[in-house]
């Protein structure tokens, strides 16, 4: 298996903390919100490469960070060669760039590099071998906070029956994070995806066309999980991983 951590995005949202420095290196309790993730990826021993793509300006601040992590697993940094938000690939033009350039074929991970979370990925992977094409679905306890993100409807096998990107009137509170477990023989269905001129953007929209033509099951969490988009969520989750971790 291998895992790609999406890196590629400009954090407009949190300028001027992110005009010259990638949000996925700020710090969270002293240290990168990134080391996270790398730490949950580790603890999966199926897992035997991990990619992370960015973009060519913040691409040497990634390698410097790469320098002084400490990992077991091989790690390889991908520059997707855009330089400004408004000529990017996309999330899911960044999965297809991966793809193709690292001539990946394996049961593929991918998850968004912003995304905190206290989810044992071993789990997830294991849902994953029993089910098939998998996300992570999160109850976030509100129809306000869901319409910002996509919203889901599962039947009783945790098949994916409804997905919407950015839902104008929900009805439920569960929402799907970017967290994705794809098989290897359906990876040709992304770059079908991107080549048939489909929104190359929010992952969301992937999973939205997908899971018509293919089942998609949804693994729901209730670990604790955060999504670094704003400055007040960027605040909140440093708050409270520095509460957390002072516990330990």
């Amino acid at each position: 298996m291998k895992a790609l951590i999406l890196c590629a995005g400009y954090a407009t949202r949190l300028y001027p903390l992110t005009k010259d420095f990638p949000k996925h290196l700020l710090k969270i309790a002293g240290k990168p919100m990134l080391n996270y993730t790398i730490e949950k990826l580790e603890q999966v021993p199926d897992i035997d490469k991990i990619y992370l793509v960015t973009n060519h300006k913040f691409s040497p601040l990634f390698k410097n960070w790469l320098g002084t992590l400490k990992h077991t697993k091989e790690i390889q940094i991908i520059d997707d060669g855009t330089m400004a938000d408004d000529i990017k690939l996309g999330a899911i033009g960044d999965i297809k760039f991966v793809i193709e350039k690292a001539q990946i074929n394996d049961d593929f991970l991918v998850l968004a590099g912003d995304n905190l979370f206290q989810l044992n990925l071993v789990d997830f992977v294991n849902f994953f071998k029993t089910k098939g094409i998998s996300i992570a679905v999160y109850d976030v306890k509100s129809k306000e906070l869901v319409s910002k993100y996509s919203e889901v409807k599962l039947d009783k096998n945790d098949k994916v029956i409804s997905f919407t990107e950015k839902p104008q009137n929900p009805e439920t509170t569960f929402a799907a994070i970017c967290m994705y477990l794809f098989p290897k023989n359906k990876l040709d269905m992304i770059i079908k995806y991107v080549n048939d001129g489909n929104n190359p953007d929010q992952p969301g929209r992937y999973i939205q066309w997908l899971h018509k033509i293919e089942p998609v099951y949804g693994f729901v969490f209730s670990d604790k999980w955060y999504d670094i988009g704003d400055l007040k969520q960027y605040t909140q989750a440093n708050a409270e991983y520095e509460q957390m971790l002072s516990k330990i």
